[in-house]
């Protein structure tokens, strides 16, 4: 049974930074694809950043060179900075089995998504 709680979100200002977590359990680390997606209202879901299991990264381009994807054990994590009003989402992680684990060929989909954790910039 898998289990995903995100924490970490809030509300900040322009410019300012966050770090999400996401508690894992249940899925096979071995051969997931694990990853953030986040939605914001009126708008189609998107992935964010992903990890696969060698620990190969992929980001957006929307957020290259801001946002910083990690994994300790079983917490992954999403460094946040110079955040912008554009980032404003639900943001939430995600594992599921992909032989090509990047943001295009997952599309923020998965199998398997925890509740989510709000992050507001203004």
């Amino acid at each position: 049974h898998v289990q995903l709680v995100e924490s970490g979100g809030g509300s900040v200002t322009t410019g300012e930074s966050l770090t999400l977590s996401c508690a894992a359990s249940g899925y096979t680390y071995s051969n997931a694809c694990i990853g953030w997606s986040r939605q914001a209202p009126g708008k189609e879901r998107e992935g964010v950043a992903m990890i696969d299991r060698f620990g190969a990264t992929d980001y957006a381009n929307s957020v290259k060179g801001r946002f910083t994807i990690s994994r300790d054990k079983d917490t992954l994590y999403l460094q946040m900075s110079n955040l912008k009003p554009e980032d404003t989402a639900m943001y939430s992680c995600g594992t599921d089995v992909y032989l090509l684990c990047t943001v295009d060929a997952t599309q923020g989909q998965f199998g398997y998504r925890g509740q989510g954790t709000q992050v507001t910039v203004s």
